[in-house]
């Protein structure tokens, strides 16, 4: 790209980022990152594309045979393969992030698979792929939950969606259709599992955009939404749950009985539609749970549907709208602030760069939030006693110090070690070339800190 291409381009992001973005026409303006942090984002990668020829090393076939293995344990044999070779770190980086993840030759239409989830369960799903799939073109990936998940076990040759999979299909992204029944519901640590699982196999074998991942959900697929947004929001852009309600996640009857936590919601936007005289879930009951995400700042649209019911007749007229949406707010792969609250430390304890490694208290849930000014982090935290900061070389200095200060009192200062073992992990665990982390940055509360 030519540098007037670029700075035209970089003008053109300022002025539409100055003017900020306001999509409600049903009740609260979208919040979004400041201009500058944008532009430098943005600059960056341009920069990047413009100089790839001078700044990265040729990716080599052991990189190609990482990101393209066919499972897991193939990915490990490459990981070791690499690792044998002790390659320098920031080269392994570069070559990570300019690898490529897919094959040539993936198959398009309607693609059916299945994978066994760690306690035997075949978890199938679809996978939706335009006919003019272009493997040199990066695609959004929209996942869409199903409603009825009460059902028993899908049969063989019958379809996840009840209006057929070519409703769903595109031609400018690619779909994923996953089953869901009442073995296995949206909400539940098979499908927390599941659904990250499917991502990377649609990673390895179709180009697709990391940051343009979004995670669409239909009546209880409403409610499998709302579960991500709350739990497991890292792969994922933006949550657009549709007819659901977040209530449900906290009735243990419904095989949720989880805290609802709403800083957890703060990073990534919502676009919420309930219908007024939806038997179900009418637009009144889910009034106050709007209410608590307005008071607490989170990015969200709500759209009420007059004399709406529990389908989907409105989407004609809100399709265009909704696509402005998805645009409007892709992914910040690294952002520079974070929160989280976590009640486990096994599993959905992790918000991008920052995971909670343990509680100080058991019954308390672990508080934080987390900022950083490029090699400096401030941590506000409670009722935690180890968390662990993950360093990207897209955000941090390595040859400066890092200092992390918790709760005004300076916990670390001191330069970190980059590691080949580190960024083959993460990256062999996120399968995302726009996060890879080559450190990681363990702080314990309780006594001293580790690198």
């Amino acid at each position: 790209m030519a540098h007037s291409q670029i700075s035209t381009l970089v003008t053109t992001l300022a002025r539409t980022l100055s003017t900020g973005l306001c999509l409600a026409s049903s009740a609260t303006c979208t919040r979004g990152k400041s201009l500058g942090a944008a532009l430098v984002a943005v600059s960056v990668c341009l920069h990047a594309g413009a100089n790839a020829a001078e700044l990265e090393p040729p990716v080599s076939p052991l990189v190609e045979q990482f990101w393209q293995a066919a499972d897991d344990a193939a990915r490990a044999n490459a990981a070791q393969a690499l690792l044998a070779t002790e390659p320098a770190v920031r080269d392994l980086f570069r070559q990570l992030a300019g690898g490529v993840l897919h094959r040539a030759n993936a198959p398009t239409g309607v693609v059916l698979g299945s994978r066994q989830s760690k306690s035997g369960l075949e978890m199938r799903y679809a996978i939706l792929v335009p006919d003019t799939y272009d493997s040199t073109r990066r695609y959004p990936i929209e996942f869409i939950l199903h409603g009825g998940v009460g059902r028993p076990a899908w049969g063989e040759d019958e379809e996840f969606w009840r209006g057929g999979y070519e409703s769903l299909a595109s031609e400018d992204r690619i779909t994923v259709v996953p089953a869901a029944w009442r073995d296995a519901m949206w909400w539940q640590d098979e499908q927390a599992e599941n659904l990250p699982a499917i991502l990377r196999r649609v990673k390895r074998d179709y180009n697709v955009d990391d940051n343009r991942v979004t995670l669409t959900g239909v009546s209880d697929g409403g409610t499998g939404a709302y579960f991500f947004a709350f739990k497991q929001p890292t792969p994922w852009a933006a949550f657009l749950p549709y007819i659901g309600n977040a209530a449900v996640l906290r009735n243990p009857q419904s095989g949720g009985g989880y805290r609802l936590y709403f800083e957890n919601l703060r990073d990534k936007p919502l676009y919420i539609v309930n219908g007024e005289n939806d038997p179900l879930y009418p637009a009144a009951s889910i009034q106050p749970f709007v209410d608590v995400l307005g008071e607490a700042k989170v990015n969200y649209q709500y759209t009420v549907i007059e004399g709406g019911g529990h389908n989907l007749n409105w989407m004609p007229e809100y399709a265009e709208r909704i696509e402005f949406f998805k645009r409007a707010y892709p992914r910040d792969a690294l952002p520079d602030v974070l929160q989280w609250v976590a009640d486990r430390t096994d599993a959905y304890n992790r918000n991008h760069w920052l995971v909670v490694d343990t509680r100080s208290e058991f019954g308390r849930p672990a508080v934080i939030t987390a900022s950083r000014d490029q090699n400096t982090f401030s941590v506000d935290t409670s009722g935690v006693d180890k968390f662990t900061l993950l360093l990207s070389p897209s955000e941090i200095d390595f040859d400066a110090p890092i200092t992390v200060v918790v709760n005004g009192e300076e916990k670390f200062s001191a330069r970190v070690e980059e590691r080949a073992e580190t960024l083959l992990k993460w990256a062999q665990r996120d399968l995302d070339r726009l996060m890879l982390f080559s450190a990681e940055l363990p702080i314990t509360l309780s006594g001293e800190t580790a690198n």
